[in-house]
């Protein structure tokens, strides 16, 4: 029977500071960057850390100061929404390097279901984190109500109704739905409709409001197709029906750039042409927009600012213990491209 391997032991600050001929309390202050370290006793501790192999026990650390060094980003949407949109990727980048400069670690949690709630509410009530970035947070959505419970700093990524305890950070969906409607109402489309998605969340109720705003008296709700998810099958459903509902719409607005770029695909398959017999703009200026044919005319949205202030609002609750009363708008625009 083989014998097992021995475990190599891990070399501790007390090795370093043998090694290098100083106190432990010398080699701590290096460690914590403080002053009043020699610069030969720096070198010399330096040196022996890189001899001994020496790695700093980050969770010891975290355990003395009641910090795990971590921040949660948590994704409320189903595991193809995750994948199909570029703007919570670039959400995520935002917020991980705005964490990282400030030397913090980003954690994913992904919500799909009641049982993925309860088990992300429990891991936030064991401390493993120190705050919270919240995407997609939809009406009565319990991880923000637990979150609140807990007193734990967070931002939410948008601003549901049911849920004013919390800043957020987010953009003015309704008065961008608004603009590009009325951009597309301008080119001469005198029949428009719209592929309305994520109608429990307030960016697409937003979304919704702004096309209604922008149209005015002469807003049809048949010509609504509301779908679930902001995805591209969305879009291409979505499309089917408007079709089927009004064969000469001119128009559509789709809620976003995957639901636009679906609705290019079931016109082309209904031979359909764009921009020439329908002009179709999306929302976000998401990859999307670039890689539909014809690129798609849409919204520019922050995606990476929104992650990165959402990460230094927490980082501001963190270290100061409180919370800000109000949010943080960022600025759109309107991004015209051949689509319509």
């Amino acid at each position: 029977m083989t014998a097992p391997t021995p475990r190599h032991k891990r070399a501790t600050i007390f090795d370093v500071a043998a090694e290098a001929g100083v106190s432990r309390g010398t080699v701590s202050r290096v460690l914590n960057g403080e002053p009043y370290v020699s610069a030969a006793a720096r070198e010399a501790i330096e040196a022996a850390i890189a001899k001994v192999g020496y790695v700093r026990n980050t969770a010891a650390r975290n355990l003395a100061t009641q910090s795990s060094g971590a921040i949660a980003l948590i994704v409320h949407e189903p595991d193809s929404v995750f994948i199909d949109d570029p703007n919570i990727g670039a959400i995520l980048l935002g917020a991980n390097a705005a964490l990282s400069a400030a030397d913090y670690q980003l954690v994913s949690l992904l919500i799909d279901d009641d049982r993925d709630s309860q088990r992300v509410t429990g891991y936030l009530g064991g401390g493993f984190v120190d705050g919270a970035i919240i995407v997609s947070a939809r009406e009565g959505d319990p991880i923000s109500q637990a979150i609140a419970d807990l007193r734990l700093p967070a931002v939410m990524i948008g601003r549901p109704d049911n849920q004013s305890q919390l800043p957020w950070v987010g953009i003015d969906n309704r008065g961008a739905a608004r603009r590009i409607t009325e951009r597309l109402v301008a080119t001469g489309r005198r029949r428009v409709g719209m592929i309305a998605a994520g109608l429990d969340r307030d960016s697409g109720r937003d979304r919704l409001a702004g096309f209604r705003d922008a149209l005015g008296a002469s807003f049809d709700d048949t010509l609504v197709s509301r779908q679930p998810f902001y995805t591209y099958a969305a879009g291409v459903a979505g499309m089917a029906e408007l079709l089927r509902a009004a064969p000469d719409i001119d128009g559509v607005f789709a809620a976003s750039d995957a639901v636009a770029a679906g609705a290019l695909e079931a016109l082309r398959g209904a031979g359909r042409r764009v921009p020439a017999d329908i002009g179709v703009v999306g929302f976000d200026d998401s990859t999307w927009a670039l890689r539909a044919q014809p690129a798609l005319s849409t919204v520019r949205q922050p995606a990476g600012q929104l992650g990165a202030r959402a990460a230094e609002l927490v980082l501001d609750q963190v270290r100061s213990g409180g919370r800000p009363a109000d949010g943080a708008l960022l600025a759109t625009e309107v991004v015209w491209r051949d689509s319509a």
